[in-house]
């Protein structure tokens, strides 16, 4: 069985049980060090074959997947699978050859980013949308045209942008691009290293983004937050609301429930 593992954003309690415990089984383990900390490695066992992806290229991968036809064999991905995790091409050399495999979802770095800020990123009146993107880059070709971060700008959504702390004056042009719904005082945040032991994280605006994004340094495991969810005063929430009412509860007609059978 090849399991490909959310390893969370960094710290080493962020990773799910079930996460842990493929760990604590797996005779082989195939991780990067650029992206995972090495202390996410103390949930696996002493004596586990470690094999560090980071100058692998995918058919050095593969070819461990090849020579441990029998064992549990676990792939650390960074934050979750699913968002940049590169796995689908190995889940599609996985069906080829019959292999078992499973995807064992990790909390991304996304959630962490957002509790390292301490905000709620669909704030009614605001936004009610999170769009995750990033700049085209070297690897243009990747990106359809029009998933331009300008083109998601356009929408006013709360915009989670990775990949792209390394070219911080080009991320600010594109989200002020003509069109853009974003203006110079929109809030954004910089969130270095989320859940690492170094973290950082910087508030400031898409006015201010590019020269505070090259003052951290960073340009790797970086994630940029723009929208004025980010420093807008909420709307009350309908949900919670007493006048609002759904499948488990009534509208309270005093402006409260309190007391009330649950």
């Amino acid at each position: 069985m090849i399991s490909f593992v959310g390893a969370g954003p960094g710290a080493p309690d962020l990773l799910t049980l079930r996460g842990r415990d493929r760990l604590a089984a797996a005779d082989v383990v195939v991780w990067a060090s650029s992206l995972v900390p090495e202390a996410v490695l103390s949930h696996a066992r002493t004596d586990a074959v470690v094999h560090d992806s980071a100058a692998m290229t995918l058919e050095d991968v593969l070819a461990v997947y090849d020579r441990h036809r029998d064992g549990r064999i676990v792939r650390l991905h960074s934050g979750d699978p699913s968002v940049y995790g590169a796995i689908q091409e190995q889940i599609d050399w996985c069906v080829e050859r019959g292999r078992d495999f499973e995807i064992v979802p990790g909390v991304s770095s996304l959630a962490a980013a957002a509790a390292a800020v301490g905000r709620e990123l669909t704030i009614p009146g605001a936004a009610q949308s999170v769009v995750l993107t990033r700049l085209a880059g070297r690897t243009a070709a990747s990106m359809p045209a029009r998933e331009s971060v300008a083109a998601f700008a356009a929408s006013g959504a709360t915009l989670a942008v990775f990949l792209s702390a390394a070219r911080p004056r080009e991320l600010a042009a594109e989200l002020l691009a003509a069109g853009s719904a974003y203006d110079a005082d929109t809030p954004a945040a910089i969130v270095v290293r989320a859940s690492w032991p170094d973290q950082q994280v910087v508030r400031t605006t898409v006015g201010r983004l590019a020269t505070d994004l090259e003052a951290t340094g960073a340009r790797t495991t970086v994630l940029v937050l723009v929208g004025d969810a980010l420093d807008t005063p909420p709307q009350r929430s309908h949900l919670y609301s007493p006048s609002f009412a759904h499948k488990f509860r009534r509208r309270s007609r005093a402006g409260s429930t309190a007391g009330r059978p649950a």
